[in-house]
Formats: C-alpha cells, structure tokens, sequence
C-alpha cells in the first residue's frame, strides 16, 4: 500500500534550472523522468520552448536537458517514490504530469492535476480506481510466481498518439502568455 502524500512534506530535492528560468503564470507540465521514454521526452522539449511553457523533470539521477529557460530538472534521492512524491507536492491544480506509474496518476488527481501516460492515454477520475485494481491483480499474480510479461513495445503509434493527446489538452487549457508590449 502506497503511502499518502501529506501537504506538510518538506523537499527532498535539489533543482538546477537550466538558463535563467523565470516563473510564467498559469500551467506546468512535470515529468516522472526516471521512466519516461526519451522521444516523448524531446516532444516535451520543443513544447516548452515552443509554447513558453515550464517544463520540469524529476528524478533520482542527474538529467541532460537542452538549454532552455522553461526547461528545468529537480534531482531527488534514491528511493522508492521519492520522485514521485517530489512530483505531487511541488505541482499545482492544473498542471499536467506525465507519467506511467499508476499510484502517482492518481495522486496527481486527487490534487486536482491532469495526468498523461506516456503513450497518449490520460488518467481520469473514472479509470484510476480500475487501473488501480488491474495493478494490484498483476502484482498478485507476480509474486505468485505467474509471468505477466510486461507492456508492449514502444512504437510510432504510441508516439503520434501521446503528441496528438498533448496538443489536445494544451489546446483546451494552455494560452502563451503575451509578447510584452513595447
């Protein structure tokens, strides 16, 4: 059983933002970096760039990003979840986390996140409690000695569905800010 994370933790991370990283109001996307597939990862990049959007990766060993002031990673202890609960307490309600870890999905919506797997699929307050469930059922099988296999392959058609979802949500809940005005 995962244990909750309370309001009142404490960081347990170092953050190394790349470039001069200025806070942008509104949105933020994280990544549950120690996982995330390294294509998805450079689609994430070039949005961030691209929509003046603040990106942050965390995970447990150091990260190369490119140089970029929206792009920024958080490096926390080794540790089972560590990352994970990093993840929820530094991200506010509307901010979308990519991730394929089902615990830390939800979460990110019990605190009013969005949730992104990395091969396009969102988690919902209507399938969490399921996957949840299926997850519990294959570790159970797991430790009984039954081979689950694992997921599928990576594949080009995960890709194209995880970028078409992305553009999808930060269509509906993402503005650029303003160019100042001179």
């Amino acid at each position: 059983q995962r244990a909750a994370h309370g309001p009142g933790r404490r960081s347990v991370g170092t953050v190394m933002a790349e470039g001069s990283q200025q806070a942008v109001p509104g949105m933020q996307i994280w990544i549950d970096a120690d996982a995330c597939p390294v294509v998805i990862k450079d689609i994430l990049y070039r949005v961030a760039d691209r929509l003046e959007l603040p990106l942050t990766l965390v995970a447990n060993q150091g990260l190369r990003v490119p140089p970029s002031r929206f792009i920024r990673t958080v490096q926390v202890p080794s540790g089972a979840d560590v990352a994970d609960q990093e993840i929820v307490r530094l991200l506010n309600p509307g901010d979308l986390v990519i991730t394929g870890d089902i615990p830390l999905a939800s979460d990110v919506l019990a605190k009013g996140g969005f949730a992104l797997n990395p091969r396009g699929e969102f988690y919902t307050k209507d399938n969490i409690a399921q996957q949840l469930t299926m997850r519990a059922f294959m570790e159970e099988l797991r430790s009984g000695g039954v081979d689950t296999g694992g997921p599928a392959a990576f594949s080009q058609s995960d890709r194209q569905q995880f970028a078409n979802s992305l553009d999808r949500h930060l269509s509906k809940h993402h503005r650029k800010p303003a160019a100042p005005q001179t």
